[in-house]
Protein backbone atom coordinates (compact mmCIF):
# COMPACT_ATOMS: atom_id res chain seq x y z
CA UNK A 1 0.00 0.00 0.00
CA UNK A 2 1.60 3.07 -1.02
CA UNK A 3 2.68 5.82 1.75
CA UNK A 4 0.42 9.05 2.24
CA UNK A 5 2.51 11.85 0.56
CA UNK A 6 3.48 14.34 4.42
CA UNK A 7 1.26 17.45 3.94
CA UNK A 8 2.16 20.56 2.17
CA UNK A 9 1.68 23.80 4.57
CA UNK A 10 1.83 27.32 3.24
CA UNK A 11 1.59 31.58 4.57
CA UNK A 12 -0.73 33.87 4.51
CA UNK A 13 0.51 37.42 5.29
CA UNK A 14 -0.46 40.91 5.17
CA UNK A 15 2.55 42.75 5.02
CA UNK A 16 3.51 46.66 4.94
CA UNK A 17 7.41 46.44 4.92
CA UNK A 18 10.79 47.49 3.17
CA UNK A 19 11.61 44.89 1.05
CA UNK A 20 14.35 43.80 2.77
CA UNK A 21 12.16 42.56 5.49
CA UNK A 22 9.41 41.21 3.42
CA UNK A 23 12.10 39.06 0.86
CA UNK A 24 14.12 37.58 4.68
CA UNK A 25 10.84 36.89 5.70
CA UNK A 26 10.12 34.69 2.51
CA UNK A 27 13.14 33.50 1.67
CA UNK A 28 13.64 32.12 5.53
CA UNK A 29 9.99 29.96 4.78
CA UNK A 30 10.76 28.82 1.39
CA UNK A 31 13.98 27.32 3.26
CA UNK A 32 11.88 26.15 6.12
CA UNK A 33 9.74 24.18 3.28
CA UNK A 34 6.85 26.03 3.08
CA UNK A 35 4.78 25.14 -0.20
CA UNK A 36 3.25 28.55 -1.11
CA UNK A 37 3.30 31.83 0.56
CA UNK A 38 0.67 34.12 -0.35
CA UNK A 39 1.95 37.97 0.26
CA UNK A 40 -1.04 40.64 0.45
CA UNK A 41 1.27 43.46 -0.41
CA UNK A 42 -0.44 46.18 1.89
CA UNK A 43 1.00 49.58 0.20
CA UNK A 44 2.64 48.74 -3.21
CA UNK A 45 6.88 47.22 -2.94
CA UNK A 46 7.89 47.89 -6.60
CA UNK A 47 11.40 46.89 -5.25
CA UNK A 48 9.87 43.24 -3.86
CA UNK A 49 7.16 42.66 -6.00
CA UNK A 50 9.00 41.64 -9.35
CA UNK A 51 11.28 39.07 -7.27
CA UNK A 52 8.13 37.82 -5.22
CA UNK A 53 6.12 36.74 -8.61
CA UNK A 54 9.21 35.25 -10.41
CA UNK A 55 9.74 32.54 -7.43
CA UNK A 56 7.37 29.02 -7.98
CA UNK A 57 6.26 29.06 -4.26
CA UNK A 58 4.86 32.58 -3.74
CA UNK A 59 1.66 33.77 -4.60
CA UNK A 60 1.51 37.48 -4.01
CA UNK A 61 -1.19 40.35 -4.19
CA UNK A 62 -1.47 43.82 -4.19
CA UNK A 63 -3.91 45.07 -1.94
CA UNK A 64 -5.14 48.04 -3.94
CA UNK A 65 -8.52 48.94 -5.29
CA UNK A 66 -9.54 46.17 -7.30
CA UNK A 67 -8.15 43.90 -4.62
CA UNK A 68 -10.73 44.99 -2.72
CA UNK A 69 -13.67 45.28 -5.28
CA UNK A 70 -12.74 41.72 -5.65
CA UNK A 71 -13.07 40.61 -2.13
CA UNK A 72 -16.61 42.92 -2.43
CA UNK A 73 -15.94 45.15 0.45
CA UNK A 74 -13.94 48.50 0.92
CA UNK A 75 -10.90 48.92 1.79
CA UNK A 76 -10.90 47.86 6.03
CA UNK A 77 -9.50 50.98 8.01
CA UNK A 78 -8.06 48.95 11.23
CA UNK A 79 -5.00 46.82 9.32
CA UNK A 80 -6.08 43.82 11.80
CA UNK A 81 -9.75 43.74 9.91
CA UNK A 82 -7.87 43.89 6.39
CA UNK A 83 -5.45 40.73 7.62
CA UNK A 84 -8.26 38.74 8.41
CA UNK A 85 -9.92 39.69 5.22
CA UNK A 86 -7.05 38.30 3.30
CA UNK A 87 -6.03 35.55 5.32
CA UNK A 88 -9.66 34.29 5.05
CA UNK A 89 -9.31 35.01 1.21
CA UNK A 90 -6.17 32.97 0.80
CA UNK A 91 -8.00 30.23 2.95
CA UNK A 92 -10.82 30.16 0.10
CA UNK A 93 -9.54 30.66 -2.96
CA UNK A 94 -6.17 29.40 -2.76
CA UNK A 95 -6.16 26.70 0.59
CA UNK A 96 -6.49 23.77 -2.05
CA UNK A 97 -2.39 24.16 -2.74
CA UNK A 98 -1.29 23.73 0.81
CA UNK A 99 -3.38 20.72 3.48
CA UNK A 100 -2.47 23.48 6.51
CA UNK A 101 -2.17 27.05 6.47
CA UNK A 102 -0.97 29.81 8.62
CA UNK A 103 -1.51 33.71 8.91
CA UNK A 104 1.51 35.59 10.31
CA UNK A 105 3.09 38.64 10.64
CA UNK A 106 6.46 39.72 8.36
CA UNK A 107 8.50 39.45 11.96
CA UNK A 108 7.59 36.57 13.05
CA UNK A 109 9.54 33.00 12.09
CA UNK A 110 8.71 29.41 12.25
CA UNK A 111 11.51 27.73 14.51
CA UNK A 112 10.11 23.89 14.08
CA UNK A 113 11.84 21.08 16.42
CA UNK A 114 11.84 19.20 13.24
CA UNK A 115 10.35 19.29 9.59
CA UNK A 116 6.96 21.44 10.04
CA UNK A 117 5.29 18.90 7.61
CA UNK A 118 6.39 16.09 9.72
CA UNK A 119 5.45 17.82 12.76
CA UNK A 120 1.84 18.43 10.92
CA UNK A 121 1.73 15.04 9.83
CA UNK A 122 1.66 13.18 13.24
CA UNK A 123 -1.30 15.47 14.04
CA UNK A 124 -4.46 13.37 14.65
CA UNK A 125 -7.08 13.49 11.95
CA UNK A 126 -9.21 15.62 14.93
CA UNK A 127 -6.65 18.39 15.15
CA UNK A 128 -8.13 20.52 13.30
CA UNK A 129 -6.01 23.55 14.05
CA UNK A 130 -2.46 23.11 15.69
CA UNK A 131 -1.24 26.67 17.73
CA UNK A 132 2.32 27.99 18.27
CA UNK A 133 3.22 29.67 20.91
CA UNK A 134 5.41 33.08 20.76
CA UNK A 135 9.43 33.65 22.37
CA UNK A 136 9.81 37.51 21.87
CA UNK A 137 13.27 38.55 20.71
CA UNK A 138 15.99 40.13 22.45
CA UNK A 139 17.21 43.58 20.92
CA UNK A 140 20.88 42.65 20.44
CA UNK A 141 22.62 40.28 17.31
CA UNK A 142 19.25 38.53 16.66
CA UNK A 143 19.86 35.46 18.13
CA UNK A 144 18.01 35.56 21.26
CA UNK A 145 14.76 35.30 22.37
CA UNK A 146 12.71 35.04 25.75
CA UNK A 147 10.16 32.14 25.90
CA UNK A 148 6.52 32.21 26.86
CA UNK A 149 5.75 31.97 30.37
CA UNK A 150 2.27 29.25 30.42
CA UNK A 151 -1.01 30.86 32.62
CA UNK A 152 -1.42 29.85 36.03
CA UNK A 153 -0.38 30.56 39.72
CA UNK A 154 3.67 31.00 38.80
CA UNK A 155 3.28 33.27 35.91
CA UNK A 156 2.77 36.74 38.26
CA UNK A 157 6.06 35.57 40.46
CA UNK A 158 8.49 34.60 37.46
CA UNK A 159 7.42 37.86 35.43
CA UNK A 160 8.39 40.00 39.39
CA UNK A 161 11.68 38.01 39.00
CA UNK A 162 12.84 39.15 35.64
CA UNK A 163 11.03 42.21 35.22
CA UNK A 164 10.69 44.17 38.83
CA UNK A 165 9.72 47.40 37.71
CA UNK A 166 7.49 46.86 34.90
CA UNK A 167 6.80 43.27 34.81
CA UNK A 168 3.59 43.81 36.60
CA UNK A 169 2.28 46.04 33.52
CA UNK A 170 3.10 43.77 30.94
CA UNK A 171 1.59 40.25 30.40
CA UNK A 172 3.83 37.53 30.92
CA UNK A 173 6.49 39.82 30.02
CA UNK A 174 6.01 39.98 26.56
CA UNK A 175 5.41 43.16 24.75
CA UNK A 176 3.69 41.65 22.15
CA UNK A 177 0.87 39.29 22.13
CA UNK A 178 1.15 35.88 24.20
CA UNK A 179 -1.91 34.02 22.04
CA UNK A 180 0.38 32.97 18.89
CA UNK A 181 -0.81 31.76 16.17
CA UNK A 182 -2.66 29.16 14.50
CA UNK A 183 -1.96 26.69 11.57
CA UNK A 184 -5.49 25.14 9.77
CA UNK A 185 -6.35 22.90 8.21
CA UNK A 186 -7.66 23.86 4.74
CA UNK A 187 -11.48 22.84 2.91
CA UNK A 188 -12.90 23.31 6.41
CA UNK A 189 -15.80 25.92 5.52
CA UNK A 190 -16.77 27.83 6.80
CA UNK A 191 -13.91 29.11 7.79
CA UNK A 192 -13.38 32.79 9.58
CA UNK A 193 -9.56 33.24 10.03
CA UNK A 194 -8.95 36.13 12.80
CA UNK A 195 -5.18 37.05 14.04
CA UNK A 196 -5.04 34.61 16.57
CA UNK A 197 -7.72 32.61 16.65
CA UNK A 198 -10.03 30.89 13.73
CA UNK A 199 -13.71 30.07 13.66
CA UNK A 200 -15.63 27.62 11.26
CA UNK A 201 -19.01 29.03 12.25
CA UNK A 202 -20.02 29.69 15.45
CA UNK A 203 -16.87 27.22 16.81
CA UNK A 204 -14.09 28.94 17.77
CA UNK A 205 -10.58 26.93 16.92
CA UNK A 206 -12.04 23.80 16.40
CA UNK A 207 -10.01 20.38 17.47
CA UNK A 208 -7.43 23.01 18.53
CA UNK A 209 -4.40 21.41 19.74
CA UNK A 210 -0.34 22.80 21.24
CA UNK A 211 2.49 22.34 18.83
CA UNK A 212 4.71 22.09 22.01
CA UNK A 213 8.34 21.83 20.84
CA UNK A 214 7.93 24.51 17.74
CA UNK A 215 8.68 28.41 18.32
CA UNK A 216 6.94 31.46 16.74
CA UNK A 217 10.27 33.85 17.19
CA UNK A 218 8.34 37.62 17.13
CA UNK A 219 11.12 40.04 16.32
CA UNK A 220 9.01 42.84 17.99
CA UNK A 221 11.82 44.84 19.02
CA UNK A 222 14.84 44.51 17.24
CA UNK A 223 16.79 48.00 18.31
CA UNK A 224 15.88 50.89 20.46
CA UNK A 225 16.11 52.77 17.31
CA UNK A 226 13.45 50.92 15.88
CA UNK A 227 11.10 50.10 18.47
CA UNK A 228 10.99 53.77 19.21
CA UNK A 229 10.31 54.83 15.37
CA UNK A 230 7.25 51.95 15.96
CA UNK A 231 6.06 53.57 19.13
CA UNK A 232 3.85 55.96 18.53
CA UNK A 233 2.04 53.98 15.60
CA UNK A 234 1.47 50.89 18.25
CA UNK A 235 0.13 53.25 21.06
CA UNK A 236 -2.33 54.74 18.57
CA UNK A 237 -3.20 51.53 16.11
CA UNK A 238 -1.67 48.59 17.65
CA UNK A 239 -0.41 46.39 19.97
CA UNK A 240 -0.37 49.00 22.43
CA UNK A 241 -3.33 50.61 21.85
CA UNK A 242 -5.96 51.69 24.14
CA UNK A 243 -9.19 49.01 23.41
CA UNK A 244 -6.52 46.19 24.64
CA UNK A 245 -7.10 44.79 27.64
CA UNK A 246 -4.69 45.65 31.23
CA UNK A 247 -2.07 42.26 32.27
CA UNK A 248 -3.78 42.14 35.65
CA UNK A 249 -7.65 43.06 36.43
CA UNK A 250 -8.32 46.37 37.55
CA UNK A 251 -9.62 45.52 41.20
CA UNK A 252 -6.00 44.59 41.60
CA UNK A 253 -4.67 47.81 40.02
CA UNK A 254 -4.11 46.74 36.46
CA UNK A 255 -3.47 48.87 34.01
CA UNK A 256 -3.41 48.73 30.13
CA UNK A 257 0.02 48.89 28.42
CA UNK A 258 -1.69 52.03 27.00
CA UNK A 259 -1.91 53.58 29.51
CA UNK A 260 1.27 52.52 31.15
CA UNK A 261 3.58 53.81 28.59
CA UNK A 262 1.59 56.79 28.07
CA UNK A 263 2.20 57.73 31.60
CA UNK A 264 5.88 56.79 31.84
CA UNK A 265 6.16 59.22 28.33
CA UNK A 266 3.47 61.97 30.35
CA UNK A 267 6.53 61.35 33.36
CA UNK A 268 9.99 60.89 32.27
CA UNK A 269 9.69 61.45 28.80
CA UNK A 270 11.98 59.33 26.46
CA UNK A 271 13.99 58.74 29.09
CA UNK A 272 11.56 57.14 30.62
CA UNK A 273 10.20 54.71 27.82
CA UNK A 274 14.12 54.08 26.75
CA UNK A 275 13.98 52.44 30.63
CA UNK A 276 11.12 50.52 29.97
CA UNK A 277 12.54 48.96 26.93
CA UNK A 278 16.12 48.63 28.57
CA UNK A 279 14.14 46.37 31.11
CA UNK A 280 11.75 44.23 29.16
CA UNK A 281 13.85 43.77 25.74
CA UNK A 282 17.79 44.96 26.23
CA UNK A 283 19.82 41.82 25.32
CA UNK A 284 21.86 42.35 28.80
CA UNK A 285 24.09 39.60 30.21
CA UNK A 286 22.00 40.15 33.88
CA UNK A 287 18.67 39.62 31.46
CA UNK A 288 19.83 36.89 29.55
CA UNK A 289 21.54 34.86 33.09
CA UNK A 290 17.42 35.29 34.57
CA UNK A 291 15.86 34.00 31.52
CA UNK A 292 18.08 30.71 31.52
CA UNK A 293 17.40 30.15 35.52
CA UNK A 294 14.39 30.07 34.47
CA UNK A 295 14.68 28.05 31.49
CA UNK A 296 13.75 30.35 28.84
CA UNK A 297 16.02 31.65 27.13
CA UNK A 298 16.34 30.61 23.35
CA UNK A 299 19.28 30.90 21.14
CA UNK A 300 17.79 30.88 17.64
CA UNK A 301 19.93 31.94 14.94
CA UNK A 302 17.49 32.68 11.77
CA UNK A 303 20.73 33.45 9.03
CA UNK A 304 18.24 36.01 7.11
CA UNK A 305 20.85 37.23 4.93
CA UNK A 306 21.98 34.23 3.59
CA UNK A 307 18.83 32.60 3.16
CA UNK A 308 17.76 35.61 1.59
CA UNK A 309 20.66 35.52 -1.01
CA UNK A 310 20.21 32.00 -1.90
CA UNK A 311 16.08 32.42 -2.59
CA UNK A 312 16.10 36.17 -3.88
CA UNK A 313 20.15 36.59 -5.20
CA UNK A 314 18.86 39.23 -7.35
CA UNK A 315 18.52 41.39 -4.56
CA UNK A 316 21.76 40.15 -2.85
Amino acid sequence: MPQAPTPKWGIVSTIKARAEDVLNFAAYHIDLGAHRLFLYLDVPNPEALPLLKAHPRVRVFTCDDDHWRKLGIRRPVKHQVRQAANATDAYRRKGGEVDWLIHMDVDEFIWPDRPVEDILDALPDTALCARIRPAEALAGDGTRFKGFIPGGPDRAATVARLYPRFGAYVKGGFLSHLAGKLFVRTGLEPMQIRIHNVFRGQDMNPGEVALENTLLLHCHARSWEEWIAAYRYRLAHGSYRADLAPARPRDKGGLTLHEVLSGIEAAEGEAGLRAFYDELCADTPALRRALEAEGLLHRCDLDLSARRQAQFPEFG
